[in-house]
């Protein structure tokens, strides 16, 4: 009996058409060979885009999205316009015309926007105690949110005098006059300043080390939540760039260690206080500069032209107003 059945199944293989055979076997080598190109892939950790401005699938662009609580808006009247005013350094000043980041948020959302970032600052103080001959620290994130919260912001205008860059007292000016009763949304965008010029990353001892950038981060945003709650705040990381080490060598942040961790270990604090305050985060690190597209989206070697901008802009506009 079992011998018939044998000769029965042979009797069946047999009247099955070879190109069957041949199909079944192009598909088994087909999802072989693309398993072994997503493992490869998965394993080199490239970030990938198409172009110069779309995000391929392959790369997980790492977005944290909160909703203010209605019960912090409370006492706070919407007068139909979003207001958005921005703190940061040269992500948001060097390009201060309709090509910058700010202006072209501001045109994409129709949205009145307050550029108020401070040329070459960092977010981290370099000094604990105020040093006359280095005035950089009293624009530094921690202390321009502590002029805005302590109502002391003609110490901004004043300071302005230790620079010939108008700048800083335009918008310290700026800063000045703005009614935070109308202001919507905060938004933080600060470059790799920090990590380029060596601010610690953190103090295990201190979550509010003001000389480090996570301490920084997390005193001025705790400050400003809880002197303006109704005002929602959204953290922009700074993108990829590169760094000259000790040899004077070109080097990218995404590999090159000064001391205080990489780029990344910079980008994982912002995500890290981000998310324990309870404010957006906006990822403009991955899918968007990257060593093989940085020629055509870097100025120089930390500075973004217009077309990255427009990127930026679309990214925050898409990700926090929900628009294309």
């Amino acid at each position: 009996m079992s011998k018939k059945r044998n000769t029965e199944k042979e009797s069946f293989l047999s009247e099955i058409p070879v190109w069957v055979h041949i199909s079944v076997l192009a598909v088994i080598v087909v999802v072989i060979v693309f398993s072994l190109y997503k493992l490869i892939k998965w394993n080199s950790g490239t970030v990938e885009t198409e172009g110069q401005t779309g995000v391929d699938a392959e790369v997980e662009v790492l977005d944290q999205i909160f909703v203010l609580p209605e019960e912090k808006k409370a006492g706070h009247e919407d007068d139909g316009t979003e207001t958005i005013l921005f703190l940061g350094n040269d992500a948001i000043t060097y390009d201060q015309g309709e090509t910058g980041v700010v202006e072209q948020i501001g045109s994409k959302l129709g949205a009145t926007v307050y550029n108020c970032g401070f040329p070459d600052t960092t977010v981290a103080l370099k000094y604990a105690e105020r040093q006359d001959n280095y005035p950089a620290d009293i624009y530094s994130f921690k202390n321009v949110i502590d002029c805005i919260v302590d109502g002391n912001l003609d110490m901004l205008v004043d300071s302005a005098s230790n620079y010939t860059d108008y700048t800083y007292e335009d918008h310290a000016r700026k800063l000045r006059d703005v009614d935070f009763d109308k202001v919507d949304t905060l938004v933080i965008f600060y470059d790799a300043s920090d990590y380029l010029k060596l601010r610690v990353g953190m103090n295990p001892d201190n979550d509010q080390d003001p000389i480090t950038y996570s301490g920084a981060l997390n005193y001025g945003i705790k400050r400003f939540q809880e002197k303006y709650p109704h005002i929602r705040i959204v953290c922009m990381s700074f993108t990829m760039c590169y760094a000259y080490d000790s040899t004077g060598a070109l080097v990218s942040g995404d590999r090159y260690d000064f001391g205080n961790g990489k780029l990344t270990t910079y980008l994982q604090f912002m995500i890290d206080n981000s998310g324990a305050t309870g404010v957006s985060f906006i990822d403009n690190y991955y899918g968007t500069v990257h060593e093989d597209n940085s020629s055509g989206w870097l100025l120089d070697n930390i500075h973004t032209n217009a077309a990255c901008n427009e990127h930026i802009a679309s990214h925050f506009v898409s990700a926090i107003y929900n628009r294309d």
